[in-house]
């Protein structure tokens, strides 16, 4: 428990701020794909993120009373209030602007919370967001109260108009939703983190713990994963190698990296040391 406790007062000193939220973790969670609700339950207890994103659509309403069906009633809800890590529902699947404002407001009565990760998407092949409505779906949102974290991709300039409206974070793509490809435009992503001020989480095509330290130590303040933990042959294990990983990227963006050096440098002194001292 040890190595959990250290990381977990580490991250204390150095909280992420969301919306003027603090939360412990900079590791965000999804909540599908999972072999079973014991296997998603496990890796969320074991990787204790921030947030868990989760659908509308997961959740089977028919706006009934139900027993099956009407929310509080649902079992994976009910999993979600006992694990106590507050959801943050999204509004997936949905392509178009009106169909993302419809859902992100039954997403709020139904999970009573005024966040909500906002995806649009464009294209059904790579689940690109819709870079051309996103702008005015987020502001929307942001004008009727939401706590909007846009999925969007690298562009800086549609970054901007997403801080522009209110959005005082972005969630960039790292590449296509679950293609566990890593950073694919590293220069993008890198000039992304230089020229915007507001916290940046880095959303989708994240695969391995290597990818999630890397943006990390670019600056980027946290990462949301799904897929590459829902698919890992141990999801558990995974699950904590991702929070651990995080930990180490957010400590050596803070620790500063030396300078690359194109020549060997001794690291070992030499001068003063004369080898009879050490006989």
């Amino acid at each position: 428990m040890n190595d959990t406790a250290t990381s977990s007062s580490a991250n204390q000193a150095d909280p992420l701020v969301l919306y003027g939220q603090s939360f412990d973790s900079r590791l965000l969670l999804g909540t599908a794909r999972y072999p079973s609700p014991a296997v998603m339950e496990a890796a969320i207890r074991r990787a204790r993120p921030a947030m868990v994103t989760a659908s509308l659509r997961r959740q089977n309403l028919s706006g009934g009373g139900d027993k099956n069906s009407d929310a509080p009633h649902n079992g994976f809800w009910e999993l979600l209030r006992q694990l106590a890590v507050p959801v943050l529902p999204n509004t997936a699947g949905c392509h178009s602007l009106q169909e993302a404002i419809t859902t992100a407001h039954m997403a709020r009565e139904v999970f009573a919370t005024d966040w909500i990760k906002l995806e649009l998407i464009g294209d059904d092949y790579t689940l690109q967001p819709d870079t051309l409505n996103l702008v005015e779906a987020a502001g929307r949102l942001v004008k009727d109260g939401f706590k909007v974290l846009p999925y969007c991709t690298e562009d800086l300039v549609l970054c901007r108009r997403l801080v522009d409206v209110g959005c005082q974070a972005v969630m960039p793509w790292a590449a296509p939703i679950g293609t566990g490809k890593g950073p694919v435009n590293p220069y993008a992503m890198q000039v992304l983190r230089e020229r915007l001020d507001v916290p940046m989480i880095v959303d989708a095509g994240l695969g391995l713990p290597s990818h999630a330290c890397q943006v990390m130590e670019w600056g980027f303040d946290a990462v949301l994963l799904n897929t590459a933990v829902a698919l890992a042959q141990d999801p558990v294990r995974m699950a904590g190698a991702f929070a651990d990983a995080v930990v180490a990227g957010r400590g050596a963006r803070l620790g500063g990296a030396m300078a690359e050096q194109h020549a060997a440098q001794p690291s070992t002194p030499v001068l003063g040391t004369p080898f009879w001292h050490h006989h």
